[in-house]
């Protein structure tokens, strides 16, 4: 294994020594067409006319409510050319493009004539579905063994954009090391004033094995020939949009677990009050801003989310919990941009039974190097700082001729990186990350694809003296 990894990290340094043989972008993401008249003596400049071109299946609506501004606005001509940036970002944003630009078609004194050209993406993604039980994929392939015994597989039906307004309709049918039957459908835009959707959906899984507790920082399992877990879990959200950048969701939902009783018998407090059972609704509010280039891949910019969660309300499953993110992207030098990431919770009571006290290394909140490892408990703040420099890019011509796309880009990233984290816990019994300020550093690659795909190869270092060679797919905050 120790081979394998010193190959990768091989790989990667030859593949940054060879980035000044490689600079060029095939496929640049903006078409700069705005070359309008700069003798015009007004300030300002009405924009006569905005004309979409490429969408098939969108709706023309779609794309106009990402635009921030509209035919008959007049625009200060100092501002024009960040407006138009502005839209392209926006319209990016919304995931249904694999190509979008906007400028400035042609010009008659002080009326200014706009063009959005896009091209769209496949929205149907009937996929076999093939995914990992383990946290990571790390974890999978060193502890695990590779051992395809813990793999769920099944098929994935994914339809995005079903009536051309952005919506998405989800159905996961799985069987293999657990079962599940997973089915969604959000509609963001179900009002004419393009504000107001809704997403429901309804989740039934069963486990042969599930994670009961924690020991020295690891997660202990616990498996069997019957099921071991049962979860039915049912929501209905409301999503509000009053502009473009912000974004409200409240939701209500039902849940029910039941785990076997031996369970409890290995962990008496998985569940207050000794319960194998336990059923209760909980109400989440979410808000959302984004205000980047690139949500996949921010360059540049600032977004964040805070949600309140209320799980609950009896003793034996009663918790409120507040939860942030935080991304800002700057650029530093040339094609060198600095990032800097936060991530919170806090939860009260702060007694809590093993399944509210999940913290650090089980969903986006992790510090990069511990992998490995998790925390539990009741209060955490992890931060991140990255220095990221693109040093090549280049784009395949698929074999098969597509109407979408021309050719798929590749664009890779060098980066330095660093990690701080302390996770709080009343009860840490032998755990080693519990109430201990945590640092994490490293360096690794990232390729950046289409269908914002995001490949993560990491070479981590922790305070413990471990070190790995990690591989995460658009796994961040």
């Amino acid at each position: 294994m120790k081979c394998f990894y010193r190959q990768i990290l091989l790989w990667l340094c030859c593949v940054m020594s060879l980035c000044s043989a490689a600079q060029k972008d095939s496929i640049p993401p903006v078409r700069h067409n705005n070359a309008f008249d700069t003798s015009v003596s007004s300030p300002l400049l009405l924009v006569a006319d905005i004309v979409i071109i490429g969408n098939k299946r969108t709706k023309p609506y779609i794309i106009d409510r990402e635009i921030p501004f509209k035919q008959g606005d007049y625009i200060l001509k100092a501002d024009l050319e960040h407006k138009l940036t502005l839209a392209q970002e926006q319209i990016t944003n919304t995931s249904l493009f694999v190509y979008v630009s906007v400028y400035v078609s042609s010009q008659q004194g002080e009326l200014v004539f706009i063009n959005v050209e896009v091209k769209e993406r496949w929205y149907l993604f009937p996929l076999p579905y093939f995914k990992l039980v383990d946290r990571n994929f790390n974890q999978w392939w060193v502890e695990e063994k590779r051992s395809l015994s813990r793999v769920n597989y099944g098929l994935k039906f994914m339809q995005n954009n079903v009536s051309g307004r952005n919506d998405r309709l989800n159905i996961f049918l799985i069987t293999g090391y657990n079962h599940q039957v997973d089915l969604q459908y959000e509609q963001p835009f179900a009002d004419r004033a393009l504000k107001s959707g809704f997403s429901l959906r309804f989740l039934f899984s069963q486990e042969h094995e599930m994670n009961y507790g924690t020991d020295l920082s690891k997660q202990s399992f616990y498996s069997q020939a019957d099921y071991v877990r049962t979860t039915i879990h049912a929501q209905a959200s409301y999503l509000y949009r009053p502009a473009i950048k912000t974004r409200h969701t409240f939701s209500i939902s039902f849940v029910r677990e039941e785990v076997a009783d031996t369970i409890l018998k290995l962990n008496p407090t998985y569940f207050f009050n000794h319960a194998t059972k336990v059923s209760f609704p909980e109400f989440n509010y979410t808000l959302q801003y984004y205000d980047v280039d690139y949500i996949a891949y921010p360059l540049h910019g600032f977004e964040g989310d805070f949600s309140l969660l209320q799980r609950g309300f009896n003793k034996t499953v009663e918790m409120s919990q507040f939860e942030f993110h935080s991304t800002y992207s700057m650029p530093f030098l040339a094609k060198t941009n600095l990032q800097f990431q936060a991530g919170g919770i806090i939860r009260v009571p702060f007694q809590q039974p093993f399944y509210n006290e999940q913290l650090f290394g089980y969903g986006d909140i992790f510090l990069r190097g511990l992998e490995y490892y998790v925390a539990d408990g009741v209060a955490g703040i992890v931060g991140r700082a990255t220095e990221r420099k693109q040093v090549f890019s280049f784009a395949l011509k698929p074999r098969i001729k597509n109407k979408s796309f021309a050719a798929i880009p590749f664009t890779f990233y060098a980066k330095l990186y660093g990690d701080l984290g302390y996770g709080y816990n009343p009860n840490p019994g032998n755990s080693l990350l519990d109430n201990t300020l945590l640092r994490t550093w490293g360096v690794g690659m990232d390729i950046v694809s289409i269908y914002d795909l995001v490949f993560k190869f990491e070479y981590s270092f922790n305070q413990f003296n471990g070190q790995a060679l990690f591989f995460h797919v658009q796994a961040d905050f």
